[in-house]
């Protein structure tokens, strides 16, 4: 039986909010102001405008464009169904323990509510959502357009692109989690930055797309025993690419930093591209990694937030979760705390955590749920990484044009992934490895200086703990990842010099050189991190099952970095989105409809393009 859309039931108290002052206006030393003058949109605007302007058909999948019969249900025997005497169903649940009737917030229309002025505290939903990051904004956008009742809970608030200073220092406090202090123990200790807000991670990721390699799925299905494959992958990674607007990086909005890399890379014979990215009228402002200040980076925020407010779902910022309630083996409730120490409590019959890798296994350890397997917060992957500088004759400028636009791919067998990076002069002054009087030249020529990245594909495993109510995370860089490091620098080194670089600078301490390096010399950031609720088919091996269900609880679910169960060697946001539309379309008991198809494949697994000649300056996804 179908599942129509329902006004969620809530009871509220009187709201004090109050005015708030107009936020500031976007500022750098190069000229944020003027990009956001030109580009900027507000988020508010973004959410009007989807849902002014987007309307559903039966190729979107949703459920206003169709019959009643063939909207879909949410797959659950056991659940109530909303078509059986609808009017008094809701009446009933619309009444208070003492027969009143309960009064609806003035903000159902889909508006995001701060949790500081919801005057809200118990929700009623077909299905709760806790975090908004990759994977938790897509289940909510593609189940409340698919028909079902969402609340969606994010412990981050949302950010104004109005405040958007694009000044690093200011924005790491801002948008990431610790300050952008987060850090691995261990040797040696990895800083590991993670977002904060409506997008999570996100918001503050370069904006690159892979599909997940072919290889790494085949590994999936006869190690993990997952059912997954390019085929079954296809349509929901085709239909979060045409949300998303992701397309391949221009050699024109790449930069003068890419052409340094592509030329080094040209005359060493090395495999190498543009990226993909979900960007959407991108002026090349380089501080991706600190806030879009044109909200031309399609992050989840900004797209599928507003279709799930569009289609109906309660968004509510500022909300800590703290517990999953369950019952005789099946979720029922989500409790937690807003701002002021107020209780929240969202009841539903389906959960869906999406609080990320390594906050995700903390919340299903503080909800005592059985973990069968002992793999809940082991098995974490990342990708470790570091970048080198350049000096270079010509003017660089590194920061004009998008950061992290090209990537060389010649060793990626090898686990060794080279991409852009780059960033504004208070971001190199952060990053150069040098000091003193030395950093101080290097810095004087800031125009000249070239910066490219060598990301790892990790065979090292970490952990979790917790340590009062916040996570430890435990790891260390095994021998064989060392080697990868070493050989790495050594061929950032090479491309460097093949293009032509004066002097090239390598995060190693003064007198190390690559092949002497130990793990405690490296200065290693690390991003991506997966794994610590892994999926597996087998319960003594896996936290969740193929479906993403956790196993021997009924109506409970993970849809975020945390059931990927391996290391990817590619950036990962796309893998966590279509796993999430996956999961939603199957709640759903639907096929994904799929997006623009592109006969093109990624030139890593040898293939050619349709005329047969072979890849060599661009990467676009298999399909």
């Amino acid at each position: 039986m179908p599942w129509r859309p329902a006004t969620p039931t809530t009871r509220r108290r009187r709201s004090r909010s109050s005015a708030k002052p107009r936020a500031g206006a976007c500022l750098d030393e190069r000229g944020a102001r003027a990009l956001h003058r030109r580009g900027a949109a507000s988020t508010e605007a973004r959410a009007e405008g989807a849902a002014r302007a987007r309307k559903p058909s039966a190729g979107d999948g949703a459920a206003s464009a169709l019959p009643a019969r063939t909207a879909g249900r949410l797959l659950d025997p056991r659940a109530r169904p909303l078509r059986r005497s609808r009017s008094r169903a809701r009446a009933r649940m619309e009444r208070g323990a003492g027969g009143r009737r309960r009064a609806r917030a003035a903000t159902l229309g889909g508006a995001t509510v701060s949790a500081a002025e919801s005057s809200r505290v118990v929700h009623e939903a077909d299905v709760c959502v806790v975090g908004a990051g990759a994977g938790g904004a897509v289940v909510a956008a593609e189940l409340a357009e698919g028909g079902a009742r969402v609340v969606l809970l994010e412990q981050g608030p949302r950010h104004d692109i109005d405040k958007f200073s694009a000044r690093p220092p200011e924005m790491l406090g801002r948008l990431y989690r610790d300050g952008g202090q987060t850090a691995t123990l261990g040797s040696p200790p990895i800083l590991l930055p993670l977002g904060r807000g409506l997008g999570g991670t996100t918001l503050v990721n370069s904006g690159t797309c892979f599909r997940t390699p072919p290889a790494v799925l085949e590994r999936w299905a006869g190690e993990f025993g997952l059912d997954v494959d390019e085929a079954t992958l296809a349509p929901c990674f085709e239909r979060v690419e045409k949300a998303l607007s992701v397309a391949e990086v221009t050699p024109e909005l790449a930069g003068a930093n890419a052409l340094v890399a592509r030329r080094g890379a040209e005359r060493l014979g090395w495999s190498h591209g543009y990226l993909r990215r979900n960007a959407r009228g991108c002026v090349g402002s380089g501080v991706c990694v600190f806030g879009c200040p044109t909200s031309a980076k399609q992050h989840t925020g900004i797209t599928y937030v507003p279709r799930a407010q569009a289609a109906g779902a309660q968004v509510l910022t500022g909300a800590d979760v703290r517990k999953v309630r369950v019952d005789r083996g099946r979720a029922h409730a989500v409790e937690g705390r807003l701002p002021g120490g107020r209780r929240l409590e969202v009841r539903a019959p389906r959960v869906v955590i999406a609080c990320g890798t390594i906050h995700t296994p903390l919340l299903l350890q503080r909800s005592r749920i059985r973990d069968a397997s002992g793999q809940r917060g082991r098995n974490l992957s990342l990708h470790p990484a570091t970048a080198a500088f350049a000096l270079m004759d010509e003017v660089v400028d590194m920061a004009r044009g998008v950061p992290q636009s090209f990537y060389v791919d010649e060793f990626a067998s090898e686990g060794m992934m080279f991409e852009g990076v780059a960033g504004p002069p208070a971001y190199a002054a952060m990053a150069l490895p040098l000091t003193g009087a030395a950093h101080a030249r290097a810095m004087s020529r800031y125009r000249h200086l070239a910066q490219f990245g060598l990301m790892v594909s990790d065979s090292s495993r970490g952990h979790l703990h917790v340590l009062g109510s916040r996570p430890v995370i435990r790891y260390s860089l095994s021998r064989e990842d060392l080697a990868k490091f070493r050989a790495g620098l050594e061929r950032l080194r090479q491309l460097f010099q093949a293009a032509g670089a004066r002097e090239v600078y390598l995060p190693l301490p003064a007198g190390v050189t690559p092949a002497s390096a130990c793990a405690d010399d490296l200065k290693l950031m690390a991003f991506h991190p997966l794994g610590t609720a892994r999926a597996d088919a087998r319960a003594s091996h896996g936290v969740t099952d193929g479906d993403l269900a956790v196993h021997g609880v009924e109506g409970l679910y993970i849809a975020d970095g945390s059931v990927v169960p391996s290391a990817l060697g590619v950036n990962p946001q796309l893998t966590i989105m279509a796993l999430a539309t996956r999961l939603a379309f199957h709640l759903l008991d639907r096929e994904p409809p799929g997006g623009a198809s592109r006969p093109a494949r990624d030139r890593r697994d040898g293939s050619a393009q349709a005329d047969g000649k072979p890849r060599t300056q661009e990467l676009t996804c298999p399909s």
